[in-house]
């Protein structure tokens, strides 16, 4: 059994960790959507990491891009197809919990869908999501940060369409209703993969604070800079994860 790791916008880093990884560009793969953003390699990466079988999708698609619910959830399907029971959700996120700074990762708790679309519509599919990530995760997520020296919060993620970045006005609703993070990803990838009775890790790195929290512009390069500065630490601690997952 393979333990999956998705890697979001600037985030590649652990792809360069399996032994013997073979890689397969995602568009050798039928029915495979194509990563059009920029900090997404768009391929499939087998290997082992302390003696556990992995699978790394290196990049993903979104909903913005034009793809449907089912395209952007392609990738779980595969895994699942593959034999994945657990899979690592990383995405880059922006931070709307005043206690967050740039760089910080964060376990997701629970998410808020405000992409107006299921990856389960047409299937009559009522699956429970009232621990849509899984708190058995977290804990070992949190222990393998501790011994690390690393202290890890947890966040609600609030999944937007995009591509543009949140108003302010926008931020300060999503804070009213309760998310700490918001995003363009993730949040159909972990209802596809409840559904296909995966356990859920999501761990955001938050790569900005959203909008109106500072005065300040935000870009997409900031996103990927950010990711580029925090790759050794989130590889480490993947890595480490998936060790005490095996």
């Amino acid at each position: 059994m393979s333990i999956a790791v998705v890697l979001g916008s600037g985030l590649g880093g652990f792809a360069d960790t399996p032994e013997e990884g073979r890689a397969t560009p995602y568009s050798e793969i039928p029915g495979w959507p194509a990563s059009k953003v920029i900090g997404h390699a768009g391929k499939l990466i087998e290997g082992r990491v302390g003696g556990q079988d992995v699978i790394v999708l290196a990049g993903r698609s979104h909903l913005y891009e034009g793809y449907t619910a089912q395209q952007v959830t392609f990738g779980i399907r595969e895994l699942a197809k593959r034999g994945v029971k657990q899979v690592i959700l990383t995405n880059a996120a922006g931070g709307i919990n005043t206690s967050y700074h740039a760089g910080e990762l964060v376990l997701i708790s629970d998410h808020i869908n405000l992409q107006n679309t299921n990856p389960l519509v047409g299937g009559g599919n009522f699956i429970d999501m009232s621990e849509a990530y899984s708190l058995r995760l977290r804990d070992i997520a949190r222990a393998v940060a501790a011994g690390m020296g690393l202290v890890l919060k947890e966040g609600v993620y609030a999944g937007l369409l995009g591509p543009s970045f949140e108003t302010p006005a926008e931020i300060r609703y999503l804070r009213a209703i309760g998310a700490d993070l918001v995003g363009m990803s993730t949040v159909m990838e972990t209802i596809a993969a409840n559904h296909l009775g995966m356990e859920v890790l999501g761990i955001s790195c938050v790569t900005n604070m959203a909008a109106g929290v500072l005065p300040q512009k935000l870009t997409h390069a900031e996103v990927l800079e950010t990711g580029e500065r925090v790759k050794g630490t989130l590889t480490t601690l993947l890595g480490n994860i998936v060790r005490a997952l095996s």
